[in-house]
């Protein structure tokens, strides 16, 4: 309604309608996308109902209704006439526009009498059979699926497609909606009256004169008992989030690990000018890498950026070689030398081995450039980038580096004076960035470092010293306070104290220890020298036993004899002790896991039903199902789809539900998936809000957390699912998401992340056989049994219908004749297709009467003689019954799958 609330007033078929001829041809323009494909709702479609009776009586068949039905939905084009010099072109009308045309519709003429559709059949609007529906928090909905072109940035793509949105979202229609538990017809009827308009056109709503005095007439003069209720267009999984939230965590690493960085750099070098110029590297290779990508048209993805996330390291290395040996070159050079020419001696002395070095890296990347398939597209970006940034650095390192270093260490002030003006400048810029803009770190620091470098011209002895060393301790700790706020290593409950004073704790402890090792190296070294086995046998224990945790124990001493006892048991007294059972326990080897996991923020739940189950059961169970779902407070939105959606790309059968549950993220969040802080009253310990009850921002707030206490990770979530889930006649779902299970099943035509293939002859063999191994999968350690099914291929019931040829022949009746009569008594037959103003029609043809119920009325379907003469019932010329299907089929490639969900212990991969 105007106020944003959801009042309801449409049907499904108008909404179907409205995505098919309007909405989905508007998001089929937008650029980057192949298909739009419906799901959900109902297709109209006139259904001619015929009474086999009134054909019988009248003398016509159930063909001649068809044809007649079939010639009557036509347009033509006559070319063109000229009348009085003026040339006219000639179209004859003839498409069906309501039932009244089709009614109308001659079928035959019997002495003159005219035999019409409404003679032998009743024609009505209603829904077309349907093999999938869309069902948003257990209510049913339509809806669109929309496909990416394959190669085209799918995150423009979303663009692209929530611009068109934005675009047609006030096109869509609008209707007025009447509370009739608050009035009566007759109430609204007089109303509309004497607003001088007519309420009702015939038995339905005059909703363009409604509308009409709706706009012009102020919102607070409307009866409570009315309002406008317009159409809104909603996503329901939208990856625009996932894409931001990645990009933005991997930008958030990456600030990270510059940071970290930074501060060893600062630490080991002891040297500010050499540790602000070698960091100063890191964002500089950063952009030149992403120019690199922007001209070779490489995304930034998950995977591209990892590449520059494990570079890092490698990419200052070559700029510390390059400023350590300039400066050592510059310190020891006599006042009297060419600054440049030592410079260029420093940097060139060591340019070859620098380049040397990342040459060797670089080219042991090129065989990655030749991958194809999945493999390819994971790691072709990753070396791209990886490759990208050791070359920035290495051009920075032998032509921005040696520059630099010339300008930092070699320029001084001229006279103490304007080193005071401008160092005074520096640390006045400081205050002004505490007081005035609220900078409490920035500024300080650059107060302070200002202060230090003031100081070395004034002070003598001890405070000479801590003034030298100041500037270097407060950049770390500058460094430090911003990794803090960026990392949150411990979360943002302890507060940020806690969290610098653990990563001052890791990081100093890490850098006490390598400098321990760079202080005690020569005796180490020396000792390592003297005992070369002793020495030796400590890296190779190391090998072992990263070996062993590969392989696993029982497989790298797979080589121990087994014994044999007389009975011919296998035995070992070495493979029973406890020791090498517990090895073998702690020791089980590593999974292999082509794809890493990703957290999607999203799952998607995708039990199975009965085979048998009809499309109205298995829409209920989902449903059911959807409303448990919702009322979790973590879950955000619930979509669940049964079936296909109108597309090639989709062929799920009725039985099979995908659900989309998008959870809620564990603390508010912006666009980018950082944390929002909000205004937090620390005295009473509850946030402060606005006056409509929303959170106020804060920079200097709390974040707002989600999730209960009790949920601590998205695995708390599923269980809660799956909980909540359980239905009879349902199985429990495999722990999945969106777009790991569609890779997965792109990769194995499986629907879990593990399964076993079971191959034989024939479905009925390879059904008995997948249920045996169902049973015996249930009962292994740390398989959830729930998840495990053997797909039912079997299963399936069919009525099966064999007509009996002679005795067709007999009634001179034709197969083709005799199945035409059957599909139209059952499923009715699509005959023709037309338009009415926006809305597109089928026509379908059916019996009258209902002949599902049994197999006895299936049998008295009465089949008409060639001659026309005489009615034949069905079971005269065909064996019915009932059948477990499908007919058993010989084949060597007949496959069926049983899925398996492995729980939180390791130790299975191998089953």
């Amino acid at each position: 309604d105007p106020d944003g609330n959801p009042v309801g007033g449409w049907d499904l078929d108008e909404l179907r309608t409205l995505q098919d001829w309007y909405v989905r041809y508007y998001l089929w323009g937008a650029r980057g996308i192949s298909e739009v494909a419906s799901v959900g709702g109902f297709q109209k479609e006139y259904q001619v109902d015929i009474d086999p009776d009134a054909m019988r009586a009248h003398g016509v068949d159930v063909s001649d209704v068809a044809h007649a039905v079939r010639r009557s939905n036509l347009d033509v084009g006559a070319r063109n006439i000229e009348i009085n010099r003026v040339e006219y072109l000639i179209r004859s009308r003839g498409f069906i526009e309501n039932e009244r045309d089709i009614e109308q519709t001659v079928i035959r003429v019997n002495e003159n009498v005219p035999i019409r559709v409404e003679d032998v059949a009743t024609v009505t609007t209603g829904p077309a059979q349907r093999r999938g529906a869309l069902d948003i928090d257990g209510s049913e909905a339509v809806g669109g699926v929309v496909t990416v072109r394959d190669g085209f940035n799918p995150l423009e793509a979303i663009h692209n497609v929530k611009e068109v949105i934005a675009e047609i979202e006030p096109g869509l229609p609008s209707k007025p909606v009447i509370d009739y538990t608050q009035v009566s017809r007759m109430d609204v009827a007089i109303f509309a009256a004497g607003q001088g308009f007519q309420g009702y056109m015939g038995a339905q709503l005059n909703e363009s004169d409604w509308l009409l005095w709706l706009d012009e007439t102020p919102r607070g003069n409307w009866p409570v008992w009315v309002t406008v209720s317009s159409l809104e267009i909603v996503p329901f999984y939208d990856r625009t989030d996932l894409i931001y939230e990645t990009l933005g965590t991997l930008g958030t690493a990456l600030s990270e690990e510059i940071l970290v960085t930074i501060i060893v750099i600062i630490v080991l070098l002891g040297h500010l000018a050499s540790s602000l110029l070698v960091s100063s590297v890191l964002p500089l290779a950063v952009l030149i890498c992403f120019i690199i990508m922007k001209l070779a048209g490489v995304d930034a993805n998950i995977v591209s950026l990892s590449g520059i996330a494990i570079s890092i390291g490698a990419i200052v290395d070559m700029s510390i070689i390059v400023s350590e040996n300039v400066f050592r070159h510059l310190e020891e050079a006599s006042p009297d030398e060419d600054r440049k020419k030592v410079v260029l001696k420093g940097a060139s002395e060591v340019g070859s081995a620098v380049l040397t070095a990342v040459s060797t890296t670089v080219i042991s990347f090129m065989a990655v450039f030749t991958m194809t398939g999945s493999e390819g597209r994971l790691f072709r970006p990753l070396a791209f980038t990886f490759t990208s940034m050791l070359v920035a650095s290495i051009l920075i390192a032998l032509t921005v580096m040696p520059v630099a270093a010339y300008i930092v260490f070699t320029q001084k002030f001229k006279s103490k004076t304007v080193k005071h003006i401008f160092l005074g400048g520096l640390a006045a810029s400081g205050l002004l960035l505490t007081l005035v803009t609220g900078m409490f770190i920035a500024g300080p620091t650059l107060f302070l470092a200002s202060c230090c470098w003031l100081g070395r011209d004034y002070l003598r002895g001890w405070a000479a010293t801590m003034v030298k060393w100041g500037p270097l301790v407060i950049a770390a700790a500058f460094m430090l306070i911003i990794l803090a706020r960026y990392w949150e290593p411990l979360g943002p409950e302890p507060g940020i104290h806690a969290n610098i004073i653990f990563l001052l704790l890791t990081i100093g402890g890490l850098l006490g220890i390598f400098e321990l090792i760079r202080r005690f190296y020569p005796f180490l070294l020396g000792w390592c020298l003297e005992h070369k086995a002793a020495f030796l046998s400590f890296p190779a224990a190391i090998i072992l036993l990263g070996f062993v945790a590969w392989q696993g124990f029982d497989r790298m001493f797979s080589f121990v004899p087994k014994a044999l006892d007389p009975a011919g048991i296998e035995e070992s007294n070495v493979r029973h002790t406890t020791l090498w059972m517990e090895a073998q326990e702690r020791f089980p080897g590593l999974g292999r896991e082509f794809m890493p996991a990703l957290d999607e923020g999203s799952f998607l739940w995708m039990p199975t039903t009965a085979p048998h189950a009809s499309i109205g059961e298995a829409i209920d169970v989902m449903a059911r199902q959807d409303v448990a779902f919702s009322k979790i407070p973590e879950v955000e939105t619930v979509a669940g789809k049964i079936g296909r959606a109108e597309s090639p790309l989709d062929p799920a059968p009725i039985s099979m539900i995908e659900t989309v549950i998008l959870y809620k993220s564990e603390y508010k969040t912006d666009d980018d998936g950082r944390r929002i802080n909000f205004k937090y009253d620390r005295r009473r310990g509850e946030f402060i809000r606005d006056e409509d009850g929303e959170l106020i921002p804060d920079r200097r707030g709390m974040p707002y957390r989600q999730w209960r206490d009790h949920v601590r990770s998205p695995d708390d979530i599923w269980d809660e699912i799956v909980e909540v889930g359980k239905i009879v006649g349902t199985t429990s779902a495999p722990k999945l998401q969106p777009i790991e299970t569609r890779l997965v099943m792109l990769q194995t035509g499986m629907r879990a992340p593990m399964g076993v293939k079971v191959y034989g002859p024939d479905l009925e063999s390879l059904e008995r056989v997948a249920i045996d191994i169902e049973g015996q999968l249930r009962d292994v350690p740390t398989v959830q049994p729930a998840t495990v099914r053997a797909d039912r291929v079997v299963g399936k019931p069919y009525v099966m219908i064999d007509l009996d040829r002679e005795a067709l022949a007999r009634y001179g009746m034709s197969v083709e004749h005799a199945q035409m009569i059957i599909e139209v008594a059952l499923g009715g037959m699509q005959i023709t297709r037309t338009v009415e103003g926006r809305e597109r029609f089928g026509v379908r043809v059916r019996y009258k009467r209902e002949l599902r119920d049994d197999l006895e009325k299936l049998g008295r379907i009465l089949l008409p003689s060639m001659g026309g003469s005489e009615q034949i019932p069905l079971e005269e010329v065909a064996d019915i019954r009932y059948e477990r299907g499908p007919m058993v089929i010989k084949s060597e490639d007949t496959f069926l799958v049983a899925y398996v969900t492995f729980g939180p212990q390791p130790g299975y991969a191998e089953l």
